[in-house]
């Protein structure tokens, strides 16, 4: 079958030392045009744009015209079989399929092999190079792999993209992955992303929650070429942003606080109210503290293995959770789902008094964003944990020893945890300060005045 396949040389492809890469050209329907690599490079001057070949007098350094044009013809040929191939399979779209198999060095005969290795129909008649296509394939088999958690995170990103594709006016392909394309994305989810369950429309993400698509889009790109389904495409100049979120805690008299609020008159809200003070109690996450087994607590202990890394911990249980897992729960925890938790535990700690205004700061492009809720709006099902840790920190709890029980892998993570103000930080040194010279701090400060 005649294919139109052509050999060419783009101006675009001239690199820093003056030659130009050579390319097989395949225009498939609808304009799908693809170039594919040879590996090949030689001076601009030397190459005959009309004959699509290297023309004699080309430097020795560069190679000999004739071996090369034989190579160049070699890979022609080994393209149109491959592309005789995919027709013959029925593969979809021929020019998506060359982009994404063949490479300098393909060999046409190992391919055969391989598919006569399979016994099975070949895989790329269902295969879908597409760009989302390869997003569900990638999706899928990440989904036995990950926890929940993380297939939630894939399909927010996935979202992401899916609603710039709609906002820019053009499909995504990985052809077009670029830096540009990396910009425009970012400035969409700074800007223009609409906030889904509002009831007055908010445009733009937290840098963080940027920050999460375009390191989990970097990591599917990267599986991909991998995997030799896609080119390479340069991700360097893909930077995660991310910035020190705000985020607070609550203190133990906070939590008593929420503990012994009287819900006679709002009893629906009491297993919200003794998750919480659980997950204060414990540091675990929201899907780990609401997922607690009967068969997990052993001796006086939560042994629990966390669905977000599969590394087990062993938490000691303070009595509030021990009364609240035994005597309330019977060890069996209420389902309940993350946004009704976090709306109810609002309520909990609004009616507990939690209500002082705190402020918040979150950069949106070059602007810093500040807002200015009571305490109580602020708290979220992440609290928990926060607390635990934070809580642990300025009780004098050994660092390494709070990790155990939090599962923190190092202790720069840990201590994103810590939430204490510059109060509480200052009281925290005097108080060492106190116990480590008493009161002979105060009586130096003369002589070091008079010096």
């Amino acid at each position: 079958m005649l294919w139109p396949l052509k050999l060419v040389s783009p101006k675009r492809a001239i690199r820093r030392d003056g030659t130009a890469l050579i390319f097989i050209q395949f225009c498939g329907k609808n304009n799908n045009t693809k170039l594919l690599p040879t590996g090949i490079a030689v001076p601009p001057a030397y190459w005959n744009k009309r004959q699509c070949k290297i023309v004699k007098g080309l430097p020795a350094e560069h190679g000999q015209p004739e071996a090369l044009n034989q190579a160049l013809s070699t890979m022609k040929r080994t393209v149109e079989d491959l592309a005789t191939w995919a027709h013959n399979n029925q593969v979809p779209v021929i020019a998506d399929f060359l982009k994404a198999k063949y490479q300098p060095g393909f060999s046409f005969t190992s391919f055969l092999e391989e598919q006569a290795a399979l016994a099975t129909i070949p895989a790329v008649e269902v295969i879908d190079y597409s760009f989302f296509g390869q997003f569900d394939a990638y999706l899928l088999m990440k989904q036995k792999k990950v926890s929940g958690g993380t297939v939630t995170i894939l399909n927010t990103v996935k979202k992401h993209l899916l609603d710039y594709q709609v906002f820019s006016g053009k499909p995504i392909s990985f052809e077009k992955i670029d830096y540009n394309f990396y910009e425009g994305l970012l400035d969409f989810l700074t800007y223009d992303y609409r906030l889904m369950r509002r009831k007055q429309p908010v445009y733009g993400l937290k840098l963080n929650s940027i920050g999460k698509t375009i390191k989990q889009l970097r990591i599917f790109l990267r599986d991909r070429m991998k995997r030799k389904l896609i080119a390479h495409i340069d991700l360097s100049d893909f930077k995660i942003p991310e910035e020190e979120p705000d985020a607070i805690y609550l203190t133990w008299e906070e939590v008593g606080r929420i503990f012994r609020l009287d819900l006679s008159e709002k009893p629906h809200l009491e297993k919200y109210r003794d998750l919480f003070v659980l997950g204060c109690q414990t540091g675990l996450r929201f899907s780990d503290f609401t997922s607690i087994k009967p068969e997990d607590i052993r001796g006086g202990f939560i042994h629990k293995e966390q669905e977000k890394t599969d590394k087990p911990v062993v938490i000691p249980l303070m009595d509030a959770a021990r009364e609240i897992l035994l005597n309330r729960f019977g060890a069996q925890m209420p389902h309940v789902s993350s946004p009704k938790f976090n709306e109810a535990i609002k309520e909990l700690a609004r009616m507990a008094g939690i209500t002082e205004l705190v402020k918040h700061t979150h950069k949106k492009g070059n602007k810093n964003i500040v807002e200015v809720r009571p305490k109580y709006e602020w708290v979220t099902s992440h609290t928990c944990r926060r607390s635990f840790c934070t809580n642990e920190f300025l009780a004098g709890t050994p660092v390494e020893l709070i990790m155990k029980i939090s599962g923190h892998k190092n202790v720069r993570d840990f201590y994103r945890y810590i939430r204490i103000t510059e109060e509480e930080a200052a009281r925290r040194v005097r108080d060492i300060w106190e116990k480590r010279t008493g009161a002979g701090i105060l009586m130096q400060v003369p002589d070091l005045i008079a010096v």
